[in-house]
């Protein structure tokens, strides 16, 4: 029998979630200062600074938490971490999917289809992984998971983009640069996701 890889045969772990906390401290921390704060003004809603905050805070679990729970290592030998981190990440996940919901039509015209579809699509993706595994269907539950992976993690390709594409001083209409930074990095996710699903077909799901 082939042995079990260790914790350490997958280094990607380690530097992805290095990085999606680097991502969150650069996108997320201007905004715990209302004073400086990168917000349009909304008068006509008084809760919009408390939901974004609170959803802010519900994602950045949710995103945490899917890394961890993609872990093989973590999965294999401590499955009762990983039921639990599961139930903590779809939890995270409505809250934040709904709280998201609920402020977008307030987000700037552009982009805003783009971060509707992509919320839609990760709180979707993670109720039915949730369901399939309640129901045992592994290779469903396995299948929409990394899905909801590729959702949750869209937001690290839009920023990237939007620096990459500052650092080249490259001319683009704002517009459509932002319309672009909404979609690029869910859509390139899933295809990857994809392209890793194919990739694995037959291999058994434990």
């Amino acid at each position: 029998m082939a042995r079990s890889r260790r914790w350490w045969h997958r280094p990607w772990i380690a530097p992805l979630f290095v990085v999606s906390t680097g991502y969150i401290a650069f996108t997320a921390l201007p905004y715990l200062d209302r004073e400086t704060a990168p917000l349009m003004p909304h008068d006509g809603f008084a809760l919009y600074y408390p939901a974004l905050i609170a959803h802010i805070v519900f994602a950045t679990v949710a995103l945490l938490t899917s890394i961890l729970q993609i872990w093989p290592w973590l999965r294999r030998r401590h499955p009762a971490v990983h039921r639990w981190g599961g139930r903590l990440y779809v939890l995270t996940t409505l809250v934040a999917g709904a709280l998201g919901l609920v402020i977008v039509p307030f987000a700037p015209p552009v982009g805003r289809l783009g971060v509707a579809i992509a919320t839609i699509l990760w709180v979707a993706f993670s109720v039915m992984g949730f369901v399939r595994i309640r129901q045992r269907r592994y290779a469903e539950h396995r299948r929409l998971m990394l899905y909801a992976f590729a959702m949750v993690m869209n937001n690290l390709w839009g920023t990237t983009i939007m620096l990459v594409i500052g650092m080249l001083a490259i001319q683009v209409d704002p517009n459509v640069f932002l319309e672009a930074a909404r979609w690029v990095g869910w859509v390139t996710n899933l295809l990857m996701v994809q392209w890793w699903l194919n990739r694995t077909t037959g291999r058994p799901v434990r």
